[in-house]
């Protein structure tokens, strides 16, 4: 410290100005009045919202007519499954508690709204004894035999 003159001054633990400080208008005067190179650039597009930018596919996709929709139940399955029901004097309730699935699978399944599960239609298969599927609905199921 003896070597260092009066005139000299050491700063410790300067703080870096921040990025924000950088980009305003009086640092960006005083870097032009010291010379220092200021580049400008114009962002394109910047403060504009993606999310609803209009492409080229969504007037392809506009013009679609193809209407994509699932499967529902047959209409002769679902009374077939009602029929079936009533001849074992079962109640909606008790077929969905013999299936373990929820009143409300059974209930779409006989209004014909259910999308068709080839798990659920078979065990509603194997509770009412008889086919629900295939060429010969409404027959009685055949038992696995030898």
């Amino acid at each position: 410290m003896a070597e260092m003159g009066w005139d000299e001054v050491t700063v410790l633990r300067k703080r870096q100005p921040k990025a924000s400080q950088l980009k305003s208008q009086s640092a960006i005067n005083a870097a032009q009045r010291s010379g220092v190179g200021v580049e400008t650039t114009k962002k394109f597009s910047a403060s504009q919202n993606k999310q609803h930018q209009v492409d080229k596919n969504t007037a392809v996709l506009d013009r679609e007519t193809e209407e994509l929709h699932h499967d529902k139940i047959d209409k002769s399955v679902a009374q077939l499954i009602q029929q079936g029901r009533q001849a074992k004097a079962m109640t909606q309730k008790d077929l969905a508690t013999k299936i373990n699935e929820k009143p409300q699978v059974v209930n779409d399944y006989e209004a014909g709204r259910a999308i068709p599960n080839q798990q659920v239609l078979n065990k509603i298969e194997r509770t009412l004894g008889m086919k629900l599927r295939g060429k010969d609905k409404g027959r009685p199921l055949q038992p696995k035999g030898k």
